[in-house]
């Protein structure tokens, strides 16, 4: 049971501006390494997507699962992401950057294993894989902020897609 009006949790952009803009610079660097290495910015949602609901993150799956509908995802592929293993909705390469998320996501289960990690390097090559696992660093660290101050899903609008 939870009561997110419980208690009043701190705001970090306004005690720890500094912080929160270094933050935000991480994210930018971790986005132009995706891009440098021609990682899909909808590649990049699904792994958001993906490690919010292994964290539990309202907020970030509010924030990506509306980021990632703007950029042309499909509602089943949306709805199906938690199960992606037992649906036909998601190609291999998809399939391997998912398995690295899971794996950078529950780190403490298994330490990113090995034959996850030779499964994305058939795919994906180093420039790749690095901005792969930048990504779910990120998200993941985002997902424990939103968490541990109590962000409120819903007001969360995304940029339209250019096209």
């Amino acid at each position: 049971m939870t009561n997110i009006d419980a208690i009043s949790r701190v705001a970090l952009k306004k005690i720890t501006p500094d912080v929160s803009a270094a933050m935000g610079a991480l994210h930018g660097a971790a986005v132009s390494a995706a891009q440098d290495a021609k990682v899909e910015p909808e590649l990049l949602e699904l792994i958001r997507i993906r490690a919010s609901q292994l964290n539990g993150c309202a907020f970030c799956l509010d924030m990506h699962t509306k980021d990632a509908r703007a950029q042309g995802e499909t509602e089943q592929r949306i709805y199906a992401l938690n199960a992606w293993r037992e649906t036909p909705f998601f190609s291999g390469r998809e399939r391997a950057a998912l398995a690295l998320t899971e794996a950078v996501t529950l780190v403490q289960d298994g330490h990113v294993p090995d034959e996850v990690y030779a499964e994305a390097a058939e795919v994906f090559d180093e420039g790749q894989i690095a901005a792969l696992i930048w990504a779910a660093t990120v998200i993941n660290a985002y997902n424990r902020i939103a968490i541990a101050t109590r962000m409120v899903p819903g007001a969360y609008q995304p940029v339209p897609k250019k096209n």
